[in-house]
């Protein structure tokens, strides 16, 4: 019997009850995937984000009724539905130098901010909290996070927490990674630390720990820390610990930015160490060998430091090395050719240091470099061929040494790099046509070197490039049209080269992306379509000494970025057009000087530094903006007063230089520069048409500089212009100001290294007080009414006693402010000279046209460091000191027209230097010393003395004695008297007489006589030189 298998089919009622069953089932599932937040759990986050102010409404997805686990920054269980997680950080990071205003508000309007509700204490399950990075500034951390007993992640750095650390944290056992770095915080001590026995990873950086003492056993007894930050939290040397014997599990130590003056010697025995940042300490003495036996490390950094030994062979063993950093020390010694064992080695950092000697061939062996860092140190040599060996290099980065020899031609085959920065070295020799191979190449600089030769064409092939610095070469030829084809150029720099032809719009066809284009100081001509529109938008512009003219450029109209623009010296000759000073953006500086550029300004944008100097500008003098720090109007036609410039504007914060000498400024300088208060360093309103008194306000600038000469200024110096004691520069030449020198100037104003008070009607005696002024380089007192004896005491003028120009505190202090703003007109050798960038190496002394009398003390010769030295036209008399002869830097020397008698000292002979010498018109005698210089004057400069020898042509006896001198007083027998002669003589002496006499008695017509004898003297002098030319 045969069995038959079959299946019973379920009865039709049954159906609907399985379907019954189906939906219900469905309709659990279905809201349990819908609404798996707990109630309760719900409810506190809301009570939470009611407290909080949320200025970018992030949180708007936290409302009632909706699943929290949908919320933002929440994150539930899958099956139970608890809030396990909460990450409300910031979600914009933090804006770089470059972002706009509206990012920036966006940046931090996204902060969280104000109070954190215990209602977080229902969250029973939460076990990961992230609060960073937002705004919690009036508030401490809350003490209830240490109930939050389920946390092994907790994170609260830069959210601006303050106050004490709550010590009931270290409650938290299960916790594994810490972080409260970047906020105002404080703990007396760690202990608290020590209850965290889960923790791996800890960063307290930022936080005041100088008084947690207790840091080192604490953190260093916890069982499972692999990683401790601890920058920047005052920590110092603690010579107590010598060696740890626990923490074998830490891998990476962060102390960068503490106070260690020495590596702590417990670090050699963490030998499980693979990361170690004592960057930026103060560490001092030797680079620590024990690093060596630190097998396993892989990024050491040291930079930022005093470190002052070579660097120990002991680190070159490290193979497993990727990342060394020792920049910004002070070792010394040379790069050892072991660095080539450092296999693994990717970031290699020894820039700013003293290193020395050459790259060594090495470096080639380095497979895995991709970054190598030795600027700013004393490397010698050529940079090796084997560069070219390292595939994977970036960044190569030598600037600052100084190298030698060419740019190897093997860089072409460094196809992954990236920066190219060689600057400040002495390389010669071409740019090498390689360059035009690396295609992943950005950064192209080479500046200021010794290269010369043409810009390679290939530099069209660096699809990649965004900086292209060639400036401060002898690069020659032409600007290549290959620049067009720089699509990605954002910088060009090829200035202060001998560059030149013709530049056209095609050269920058193509540089959309260009911000910065910078070409002074070459022989280039612009020569674009008038209705050109560049495809750039610049922000800088440096174009000085390019041939842009006659007409002012009107491609500069679509320049809407434009923030600094240079176009002096660019044969410009033209009415300034009146779009240029509405233009959409201010400008940051603005330099437009020396082209022929006419008409009226009214209002100057600009918010740093103008100079319209060298134009021909007229009318009124503009309105500046507040801000404006340096102002030169220098060489025009401006005119009308100061007073609007001045006393109208009720604004200045940072103004600092002010030059508005050689123009047609006219009346007094206005007595409101009190609201100027501490401003102008540099006052220059020289060569003007000013009157009236000195202002007795000016004493409310901080200044260095006064420059009031060649105007018709009148009066005596105000007392209140002794509370200026930060002078360096007082010039207040050709002027008619009166009365005596103040002896105050020498009290007071004793930073003071030029003092220039020539041609005015001074009088009295030279004070004393002058004497104390130790860093006076130029001292001119020329041309006056000043009387008395020279003063014995000059030799206390300390820096004209020293031939080294560089001990003078005063120019050191101000080196390069001096350099760019301080220029003096100074006589010497018997003209007038303007004096800018040299002005530090000139020593002079000029008492000439004065009515001094006595003889020349001999304390003069210590002043050893004068170059020139002027006593001309006064009543000196006595022997010319012999002791003269040791101020052997002396170029000019002028005791001409006083009653000097005597010899010429043969010391004089040591003037080596002499190029200017005039003794004329005295009562000197005897032999002209034998010397190249002295013989190598004319005649006029001995001229009415009885001096005799060469170069005079009147011979000399055996005993030194000029011939007519001798045989005068021979026989005279003989000898009739020619009454015809006498008569004649006669006549002319008493006609003489009648001239002369008023000169004798009176003293104002003698001295005016004398000045304009000397100025006519000065102008024919002039003359005849230019003639010799």
């Amino acid at each position: 019997m045969a069995i038959a298998t079959m299946t019973t089919p379920l009865p039709i009622s049954l159906f609907p009850f399985l379907l019954l069953i189906l939906a219900i089932c469905f309709t659990i599932c279905h809201a349990n995937s819908n609404l798996l937040c707990i109630q309760s759990e719900r409810e506190a986050l809301l009570k939470f984000k009611n407290h909080l102010i949320d200025p970018s409404n992030r949180l708007s997805s936290w409302v009632e009724g909706g699943d929290c686990c949908e919320w933002t920054g929440v994150v539930c269980h899958n099956s139970t539905g608890h809030v396990k997680q909460l990450h409300l950080a910031a979600p914009l990071s933090d804006p770089d130098g470059f972002a706009t205003n509206a990012e920036r508000e966006a940046y931090y309007n996204s902060w969280l901010g104000g109070k954190i509700n215990p209602s977080l204490l229902e969250l029973k399950h939460l076990s990961s909290l992230d609060f960073s990075n937002n705004n919690f500034s009036s508030i401490h951390i809350p003490k209830f996070f240490g109930l939050l007993q389920s946390l092994t992640y907790l994170n609260l750095s830069q959210a601006q927490f303050q106050g004490i650390i709550p010590h009931n944290l270290g409650n938290l056992s299960k916790l594994q990674y810490l972080d409260l770095g970047g906020n105002d915080l404080r703990s007396k001590s760690l202990q608290w630390v020590s209850g965290l026995s889960s923790l791996q990873y800890l960063d307290l950086s930022y936080l005041h720990l100088s008084e947690a003492t207790d840091w080192v056993q604490v953190t260093f007894k916890l069982p499972s820390l692999l990683e401790l930050h601890l920058s920047v939290c005052g920590l110092e040397d603690d010579p107590s610990f010598n060696s740890i014997n626990s923490s074998k599990s830490l891998v990476v130590l962060e102390l960068s930015w503490n106070r260690f003056s020495s590596v702590p010697k417990w670090i050699f025995s963490l030998h499980g160490l693979v990361s170690i940042d004592l960057s930026n300490n103060d560490l001092e003495g030797p680079i620590p060998a024990y690093f060596g036996n630190i097998s396993f490390l892989e990024v050491l950094d040291l930079s930022g430091n005093d470190l002052n030994s070579s660097i120990p062979n002991s680190l070159y063993s490290l193979n497993r090395l990727q990342f060394l950093s020792l920049g910004h020390n002070q070792l010394q010694g040379t790069i050892s050719s072991a660095i080539g064992n450092l296999s693994s080695v990717t970031h290699l950092d020894l820039s700013e240091n003293q290193l020395n000697g050459q790259i060594p061939l090495s470096i080639g062996q380095l497979s895995s470099l991709e970054e190598f860092e030795v600027s700013e140190n004393q490397l010698n040599g050529q940079i090796p061929l084997s560069i070219g060996e390292l595939s994977s290099l970036k960044l190569f980065d030598v600037s600052r040494n100084q190298l030698n020899g060419q740019i190897p031609l093997s860089i072409g085959q460094l196809s992954s790099l990236e920066e190219f920065d060689v600057s400040e070295n002495q390389l010669n020799g071409q740019i090498p046509l390689s360059i035009g191979q690396l295609s992943s190449l950005e950064e192209f600089d080479v500046s200021e070197n010794q290269l010369n030769g043409q810009i390679p064409l290939s530099i069209g092939e660096l699809s990649s490039l965004k900086l292209f610095d060639v400036s401060e070469n002898q690069l020659n030829g032409t600007f290549p049209l290959s620049f067009g084809r720089l699509e990605s150029l954002e910088t060009l720099d090829c200035g202060y080269n001998l560059l030149e032809g013709v530049v056209s719009e095609t050269h920058f066809s193509n540089l959309k992306r260009l911000t910065t284009l910078a070409a002074s100081h070459n022989r280039l001509r612009f020569e674009p379509n008038s209705s050109w529109i560049p495809p750039f938008q610049c922000e800088w512009i440096d174009l000085g000494h390019w041939h842009l003219g006659p007409k002012f450029p009107q491609w500069l109209k679509f320049q809407k970025k434009l923030s600094y623009l240079d176009i002096s010296y660019a044969g410009i000759s033209d009415v300034m057009p009146t779009w240029f000073f509405n233009h959409p953006t201010q400008f940051e500086s603005l330099n437009l000087s020396s082209n022929q550029l006419r008409g009226e300004i009214s209002y100057l944008n600009v918010r740093y530094c103008v100079d319209l100097s060298s134009n021909r500008f007229i009318g009124p003098l503009p309105r500046v903006f507040p801000t404006l720090r340096f102002l030169f109007l220098s060489n025009n036609s401006f005119s009308g007063s100061l007073f609007e410039l001045v006393c109208n504007t009720s604004s200045w914060k940072w103004m600092e230089v002010l030059y508005i000498d050689k123009n047609l400024i006219s009346g007094d300088i206005p007595d409101c520069w009190n609201h100027w208060q501490g401003l102008v360093l540099f006052l220059n309103l020289g060569s003007n048409n000013l009157t009236g008194k000195i202002s007795p306000s000016l004493w409310h600038l901080n200044l260095r500089m006064l420059n009031l000469r060649n105007n018709t200024m009148f009066g005596e110096l105000p007392s209140t212009l002794q509370n200026s004691p930060n002078l360096v520069m007082l010039d207040l030449s050709e002027n008619h100001f009166s009365g005596s020198v103040p002896a105050w100037i020498g009290d007071k104003l004793s930073n003071l290294v030029i003092l220039s008070l020539r041609s005015n009607n001074f009088d009295g005696h030279i004070p004393h007080k002058i004497c104390d002024l130790q860093f006076l380089q130029n001292l001119d007192l020329a041309h006056n009414n000043i009387s008395g004896v020279i003063p014995k005491c000059f030799n206390n003028l300390t820096a004209m006693a020293t031939t080294n120009k560089t001990n003078n505190s005063v120019l050191q202090e101000y080196v390069y402010a001096i350099s760019l703003f301080l220029n003096a007109l100074l006589v010497l050798k018997g003209r007038e000279d303007e004096y800018g960038r040299t002005l530090s190496l000139v020593t002079s002394m000029d008492l000439s046209a004065n009515s001094l009398t006595g003889e020349i003390p001999k304390e003069i010769a210590g002043l050893v460091g004068l170059l020139s030295l002027n006593f001309s036209g006064n009543l000196l008399t006595g022997n010319i000191p012999d002791s003269i002869g040791n101020m052997e830097l002396m170029e000019s020397l002028d005791l001409s027209m006083n009653r000097l008698n005597g010899k010429i000292p043969p010391s004089f002979s040591n003037l080596n230097f002499l190029n200017h010498f005039n003794v004329s018109y005295n009562n000197l005698t005897g032999q002209i010393p034998t010397s190249t210089q002295l013989q190598s004057f004319e005649n006029l400069s001995y001229v009415g003395n009885h001096l005799c020898g060469p170069p005079l042509t009147k011979n000399c006896t055996s005993k030194g004695i000029p011939i007519d001198v001798a045989n005068n007083g021979s026989s005279r027998e003989g000898s009739k008297v020619n009454w015809l002669y006498v008569s004649i003589v006669l006549g002319f002496v008493m006609g003489f007489w009648d001239v002369v006499a008023p000169l004798f008695f009176i003293r104002s017509w003698r001295h005016a006589y004398y000045r304009k004898l000397d100025h006519v003297g000065r102008k024919l002098y002039v003359s005849w030189a230019t003639m010799g030319m």
